[in-house]
């Protein structure tokens, strides 16, 4: 994951066309080139929810949020064996690169059912300071249970478990 990130990053850098070369960055770059970048490789969000999402990036009110209509999760959510129940992620954040600092939020769903019924409609909202000018960065992700003797247990192989930047708003 590492060399594929860095491998995006330096696109953003060689996008920057006001910088001198070797002081080249994000600010100046297109950070919004990691938009769609997935985390684990081996298991992306798109071909894991298949529910229909939108995301949002409101600067001024410092809102990153993910809204996703009610859907049936057996038709929609592409689990490996032994799911009985997923959970719906997400995080919002802020990155100052200049001053090497960020802020982050983190939303979640509570475990949803594996089956027929139909989910509520879902919106994560995560909160960063208002006004933030560095770029914003919005990943949602899903993550698997199974349940055993009525516990739920994060299932061991997180290599089904995909996480995604959702939505970018460099500055």
């Amino acid at each position: 994951m590492v060399g594929r990130l860095t491998q995006e990053m330096v696109k953003v850098l060689q996008a920057d066309v006001t910088s001198v070369r070797g002081k080249r960055n994000v600010i100046d770059g297109e950070a919004e080139l990691l938009e769609g970048f997935e985390f684990n490789i081996g298991s992306k969000l798109g071909t894991t929810l298949f529910a229909p999402l939108t995301s949002t990036i409101d600067r001024v009110a410092g809102t990153l949020t993910v809204d996703i209509p009610s859907f049936i999760p057996i038709n929609m959510v592409a689990a490996p064996g032994g799911t009985t129940h997923f959970k719906i992620i997400s995080a919002g954040s802020v990155v100052d690169f200049e001053n090497e600092t960020f802020e982050v939020d983190t939303q979640e769903t509570a475990e949803i059912a594996l089956d027929s019924v139909a989910t509520a409609v879902i919106s994560l909202v995560n909160s960063v300071t208002p006004n933030s000018v560095p770029p914003m960065f919005l990943a949602l992700g899903i993550i698997f249970y199974q349940e055993v003797n009525g516990v739920r247990y994060v299932l061991k192989n997180g290599s089904y478990n995909a996480l995604s930047l959702v939505k970018v708003n460099g500055v």
